[in-house]
């Protein structure tokens, strides 16, 4: 990766000497940026172009190449990589289009262009891309056409948009965000985000990275590498095509609840990545963790001449997830002792319009240094008595005395904020400055978290679980009869409700005899999906009487669809739960936990988390749940045991992982009781996976 970050040699191949053109630019770029080392054209026919040694082929030039940026039309891309190869270019970064993103013909050509480069052990960025920069002054390499430069900082930024590529390095200029390096991955044929994000972890000109994403090739490895780097260095993504127009079509609750977007989350929150919705929200995002201390809680104070845009800072701040605690009384009494009489001292502090540079710099300071407070918002509007320049000083003064804190500053001027304010982030609205804040204290929670190991378990029967998925995926797959699914369960020692399979009114009669009263019979049928939905459950069976009319209802009822019935010891009590997994197509198994069980998707109040799961990762899904109120005891009910939810949680996580042909399955509902957890219905389909999702393989 150094090679295309920190080549000695750069040769650009499709340059000539009319300006305008994108091999033109590229070479202008690198000459005007200053380039330390040594730069060559690539043309057949001049010497020379923009002062820059010109010569016919690869061959010709007289050293070696580490970089080879390629413009030429796409037909003649793959003979320039021939050339390439031939003479050991270690790296090319192909500006070119018309490859896989253009059609079957391009997808053919992305092929061979990258058989050719994985013989030779050459590395590619692009094709279809804007090429890279490195702001080092002992580089100073920019190999894109962008007509701006950014300024040098501490920010990486990859993209897979080019012509995205040009506006971000023209908004990071306009933001004075400093870049250390940028790359734009285009069709990320061979170079993805993965390996940038390798090189940039070890780079000691990198603090914090950006990613515009469009698409992933392997989620799984970029979660295990994000996790790792995210703890010394925070990632920041956009990804596109939020949209529902690629929510899937499913049988079970699980994978009705679980869009794409969804699964995405949760891939980002598990890795530590901070996932912005918007390129702006990225930017404001960057200003902060880039320049100032990552929050160490979501405890909030405002400082603000005027009390509108206080008001609407705190309603900003309570939306995103932040909280206003009150000041502590020596702070409120230090405040009363300088601010007029007419200044609110509450949180938000509220100046009053008379504000005075001196007033802001000892307020800022005193509530940074309130042993209740996290960071602190700074609004200014410009009144006639006190100049901006005088704020923006008294701003940094304040800051500095405490270093720890992160403060973020809204100038709601035209004129913005004086620029030499910087390092500390500005803002026009409390809006952003919210959402950038939230944004960094979500990041800091997840880097306070313990860095502990996936909990593995000794205690299951691999071969049994295996079996049972082995057998049904050798009669072509499909949903596991009820009681291959409560084995299957059983396997992996999460508790359920004791049942028996039945097929007749006596065997019914006998089985509810043995596993004891009241029961609930459930019947059972190829096309019976979900039992409720066509009455097909008797509950509160408690004798062997009330056992035969209930099987003479449903059997009367449903007729030739049932063809056998569960019936199972009755649970009562406890929190209704939903516990689930389906299999992603793009991220391999996915595991679920909802509130409601039977209205979980009424409700739709569901987390989502990538095995293998952490202890950790199980207590945020449950912590996040907005029904997880219910879990704690609500209204003088008791509390569930969510311990037990979370065991479940690991070791469904367990199962799927080490099954992941485990296309679907719904522990629904499953009782969060005050002591333990019971599976009450289990839904299970298998199916074949792709041969990279069936080697997530592992051993319990």
């Amino acid at each position: 990766m150094r090679s295309f970050f920190e080549p000695r040699t750069v040769a650009v191949v499709g340059a000539n000497r009319e300006r305008g053109r994108i091999g033109s630019e590229v070479l202008h770029n690198i000459v005007a940026t200053g380039y330390t080392g040594h730069v060559y054209a690539v043309h057949p026919s001049v010497s020379t172009i923009d002062g820059v040694a010109a010569f016919p082929t690869m061959a010709a030039i007289p050293e070696l190449i580490d970089l080879a940026v390629i413009c030429v039309p796409a037909d003649r891309v793959l003979g320039v990589i021939d050339d390439c190869v031939a003479t050991k270019v270690k790296a090319v970064t192909i500006i070119t289009a018309g490859f896989a993103e253009s059609g079957e013909i391009g997808r053919e050509r992305e092929r061979a262009l990258l058989a050719k480069v994985r013989r030779a052990g050459m590395r590619l960025v692009g094709p279809n891309c804007m090429g890279l920069l490195n702001t080092d002054p002992a580089v100073r390499l920019n190999a894109t056409f962008a007509p701006v430069s950014p300024p040098e900082g501490r920010v990486a930024m990859s993209t897979q948009s080019g012509a995205l590529g040009l506006a971000i390095l023209d908004y990071a200029r306009t933001l004075h965000l400093g870049l250390s390096t940028f790359v734009s991955i285009g069709n990320k044929a061979d170079v993805s985000s993965n390996d940038l994000l390798q090189y940039w972890s070890q780079d000691a000109r990198t603090d914090v990275i950006l990613l515009y994403l469009e698409s992933f090739g392997n989620p799984t490895k970029f979660s295990q590498i994000a996790r790792r780097v995210a703890r010394t260095k925070p990632i920041l993504a956009v990804k596109s095509g939020r949209s529902k127009a690629g929510a899937r079509a499913a049988a079970s609750h699980t994978g009705a609840l679980a869009s794409s977007d969804a699964v995405l989350d949760a891939l980002f929150r598990q890795a530590g990545v901070i996932r912005t919705n918007t390129l702006e929200e990225l930017f404001d995002a960057a200003a902060l963790v880039a320049n100032q201390p990552i929050p160490q809680g979501r405890r909030v104070a405002i400082v603000t001449n005027a009390g509108g845009p206080g008001i609407l800072a705190a309603d900003a701040c309570e939306a995103q997830g932040l909280t206003l605690p009150p000041l502590s009384s020596a702070t409120a009494s230090a405040l009363r002792e300088f601010l007029p009489s007419a200044a609110s001292i509450g949180n938000p502090v509220d100046m009053i319009a008379s504000a005075s540079a001196e007033h802001y710099e000892h307020s800022l300071r005193l509530v940074l240094n309130d042993e209740g407070i996290d960071s602190a918002l700074v609004i200014f509007i410009p009144p006639l008595v006190t100049d901006a320049e005088d704020v923006a000083h008294a701003i940094q003064r304040a800051a500095a005395t405490c270093p720890t804190k992160p403060v973020a500053a809204i100038f709601m001027s035209s004129r913005g904020a004086p620029p030499f304010l910087a390092p500390i982030p500005t803002y026009l609205f409390p809006e952003a400055a919210a959402v950038a804040l939230a944004r960094a204290a979500a990041y800091g929670e997840w880097r306070a978290l313990p860095d502990e190991p996936t909990r593995r378990f000794d205690d299951v029967d691999r071969v049994v679980a295996r079996a049972i998925v082995d057998r049904r995926l050798a009669a072509g797959g499909g949903w596991l009869d009820m009681d291959d699914a409560f084995k299957l369960l059983t396997a992996y020692r999460i508790s359920t409700a004791p049942g028996d399979l039945v097929t007749s009114e006596d065997d019914a009669v006998r089985a509810t005899e043995r596993i004891g009263f009241p029961a609930v019979m459930k019947a059972i049928g190829a096309d019976i999906v979900h039992k409720t939905d066509v009455g097909g459950v008797v509950l509160n069976l408690d004798s062997a009487a009330t056992v035969r009319r209930a099987w003479q209802l449903l059997t009367t009822k449903l007729g030739a669809k049932m063809t056998g019935a569960f019936v199972q010891r009755m649970v009562t009590g406890g929190v209704e739960m939903l516990l689930g997994a389906i299999h992603d197509p793009m991220f391999g198994p996915v595991v679920a936990v909802a509130s409601g069980g039977t209205l979980a998707e009424l409700f739709a109040d569901s987390q989502f988390g990538l095995p293998p799961l952490r202890a950790c990762d199980a207590h945020a899904m449950v912590a996040r749940l907005r029904g997880a109120a219910l879990l704690r005891g609500f209204r003088g009910a008791p509390a569930a045991d969510i311990a037990a939810l979370e065991e479940a949680i690991l070791r469904l996580s367990a199962l799927v992982e080490a099954c992941p042909e485990i296309l679907e399955l719904d522990l629904n509902p499953i009782l969060a009781l005050p002591r333990g957890a019971c599976v009450l219905d289990v839904r299970v389909r298998i199916g074949p996976v792709s041969p990279s999702h069936a080697s997530t393989r592992v051993s319990y």
